[in-house]
């Protein structure tokens, strides 16, 4: 009698995760899939750039499939139920998409963040029903996350743990099998290099396995921001190494290796400068008319190096990467003049070996430094 009566108080638990489960695959039903744009590069080049554009998804970032991700995850692991409230740690645009999920589903969600983040991110947190709870550092985020999923009875989802194993590396309409199939009847197919940032590690481990589990011989690329422990602690085949110090380029970089970061899937690592990342992120917009935030400005300072080999090589072929974000997010900060003399970032000096390489398709021994 007992056992049947445990039984019949489970099953509307069990009910209301079953109608989230659907709520979270109602919505993607509901979203087209991301724009790869192409973008113009001089025809005797022979190569071809794609961006794909993650800033259309309704929560407005490459963070969308991953919130998605750990919904999913932190439901079927039977983490998260009815009235849980949800906790991250996060430097933004995961929050954001946590924020949107989490208000589908109803849900009390707490965002725990540098104070430095953008005011625009914490704005849109707010306008998906999150709260934001502020520390003085990144370091700080991962403590006070747990220590309020405790307070609240909630679930921390823990992105910098669990972002490598919530995506079905396989398939499943994963990043990287939407980029395969988007370039199915480009002149080539299977890209030379696919360049992302890390952030969790979530999505360079996602293409990483997929490219090895399908036999491709495209090769991954992933940049990191000046301070971060990601690109040393690669070079130096420590998985415990850290910085202590914040990335200046919010959503990737971290002061410690995170747990989701896999290093043995990587084929290369470039460790850009803060003020590299600005000056690409700004030279999308004249060149194509995208605009994107630093991250991308990241991943294209990478871009620009590879095709420069390639060159340098005689090697025809294509390099895929990411718009994470866009730049709408950034206008008090990195789009601000103002802003970025306060923080010591001066991208003329980059900004002039972009043109350069623009006008020669050579890179300068300049930025030799900040190659692989």
């Amino acid at each position: 009698m007992l056992e049947t009566m445990n039984f019949l108080a489970n099953a509307p638990a069990t009910a209301w995760t079953h109608q989230a489960i659907r709520k979270i695959e109602a919505e993607k039903n509901r979203s087209a899939d991301t724009h790869l744009y192409r973008v113009p590069l001089p025809e005797q080049w022979g190569i071809q750039v794609y961006l794909k554009d993650e800033s259309t998804h309704r929560s407005g970032s490459l963070k969308h499939r991953l919130a998605r991700s750990l919904f999913l995850f932190g439901l079927v692991n039977g983490w998260i139920a009815e009235g849980t409230t949800v906790v991250e740690a996060s430097s933004g645009s995961t929050a954001v998409s946590e924020a949107y999920f989490a208000q589908i589903l109803g849900l009390p969600f707490i965002a725990v963040m540098p104070r430095s983040t953008s005011g625009e991110k914490i704005a849109l947190i707010e306008q998906y029903g999150g709260t934001c709870h502020f520390v003085e550092t990144s370091g700080e985020i991962y403590a006070a996350a747990q220590q309020l999923a405790g307070q609240t009875g909630g679930h921390y989802m823990d992105q910098f743990t669990y972002a490598e194993r919530a995506t079905d590396w396989r398939g499943n309409n994963n990043i990287a099998e939407s980029i395969f199939e988007q370039l199915a009847l480009e002149v080539h197919p299977l890209p030379r290099w696919i360049v992302v940032g890390a952030g969790t590690g979530g999505t360079s481990a996602t293409i990483g396995r997929y490219l090895r589990y399908n036999c491709f011989p495209t090769q991954l690329a992933v940049v990191d921001p000046e301070n971060s422990a990601f690109y040393p602690g690669w070079h130096n085949g420590d998985p415990n190494f850290a910085t202590g110090m914040a990335s200046r380029i919010e959503g990737i970089g971290r002061p410690r290796m995170e747990p989701s970061f896999v290093p043995s899937v990587i084929d290369t690592m470039m460790q850009v400068p803060d003020a590299a990342s600005i000056a690409a992120m700004e030279q999308l917009r004249s060149l194509a008319g995208l605009n994107a935030g630093p991250s991308t400005g990241t991943n294209l300072w990478g871009v620009w190096q590879l095709a420069a080999d390639m060159m340098a090589r005689g090697e025809h072929g294509s390099i895929v990467s990411l718009m994470c974000d866009s730049g709408d997010r950034y206008d008090a900060s990195y789009n601000d003049p103002a802003w970025l003399r306060a923080k010591g970032l001066d991208p003329a000096p980059y900004a002039r070996t972009i043109t350069n390489f623009f006008a020669t398709g050579k890179w300068s021994a300049q930025s030799a430094q900040n190659s692989f």
